[in-house]
């Protein structure tokens, strides 16, 4: 018998990193999965994109845990597509219960204040697009179905150290990363309150950095042996560079579980110390 045995869950960016590891994790518990990902590249975003293949091995991993998975690509930035997704996800398997709003950016450039105005633009534009309004569209598109099944639900929203402790470099990047983490504190908190009659959950997670391509790319690689003191203001104060996705997604399973029953409208921290060091 598994914590989430009967459940079904909704994951954004699930086709690789945090978000496979989210839907793993919770499959290993019972849960059916409904995956969603945009599969694609972002204007001024050098991460490596996620492709339909990535979303692929995140379904054929679920389906290896004999669970039930619908995986769809749909774009968070877009609200009807993303819509359309849900609605497909949640009629081919029968409900909902636990959102995962996990798809975000972190599109740090080789430079820090890019001399192109439109890069630096497409940067801002591309985080708040993707980490605060698809979050909110994240929202928009499973509250109403949440409360419609009258059965209270469990909704974590992946915010980020970046949302707790204001730190910058004079980077386009790391503002636009921390603006919009720190907002998702003021939508979790919101929708907290707003839910709780209807006993539904709101949360965030709030990890320092994971070991994805996010951070482990070559962009980010040049960019630090070229400007080492970046890493002083990204610095844990446990001896370790960055955590495991596997250490988000147990602290994810801890608050959509029995275990988190009565935790919403707060955030758990996983940094590794990086909230006590006096970086930034």
């Amino acid at each position: 018998m598994g914590q989430l045995d009967g459940k079904i869950a909704l994951i954004t960016g699930a086709a690789r990193g945090q978000g496979r590891s989210h839907a793993l994790h919770l499959a290993r518990e019972g849960a059916d999965i409904i995956a969603i990902d945009i599969c694609g590249g972002l204007e001024g975003v050098s991460t490596p994109p996620a492709t339909p293949a990535d979303l692929d091995e995140t379904r054929a991993g679920v389906e290896a845990l004999d669970r039930r998975i619908v995986a769809a690509k749909a774009d968070t930035r877009d609200l009807e597509e993303l819509r359309e997704a849900v609605n497909s996800g949640v009629s081919q398997l029968g409900g909902l219960d636990i959102v995962c709003a996990n798809a975000g950016v972190f599109a740090l450039n080789r430079e820090r204040r890019p001399k192109d105005a439109r890069l630096r633009a497409a940067i801002w534009n591309s985080t708040m697009d993707t980490n605060l309004t698809g979050t909110w569209h994240t929202l928009e598109c499973t509250v109403p179905i949440l409360i419609d099944q009258g059965r209270g639900g469990s909704i974590v929203i992946t915010s980020s150290t970046a949302g707790l402790k204001a730190y910058t470099y004079r980077d386009t990047a790391i503002t636009a990363y921390v603006a919009s983490k720190h907002a998702l504190t003021g939508l979790v908190r919101g929708y907290a309150k707003d839910l709780a009659e209807y006993g539904i959950r709101v949360n965030a997670i709030h990890p320092t950095g994971v070991h994805t391509l996010g951070i482990d790319n070559d962009v980010v690689g040049a960019r630090v042996e070229e400007d080492p003191g970046l890493l002083e203001v990204v610095a844990n104060a446990l001896p370790v560079d960055a955590i495991e996705v596997e250490d988000v997604s147990r602290g994810l399973l801890y608050l959509v579980g029995e275990s988190g029953r009565y935790i919403t409208g707060t955030g758990l921290v996983i940094d590794a110390g990086f909230t006590l060091v006096a970086n930034g």
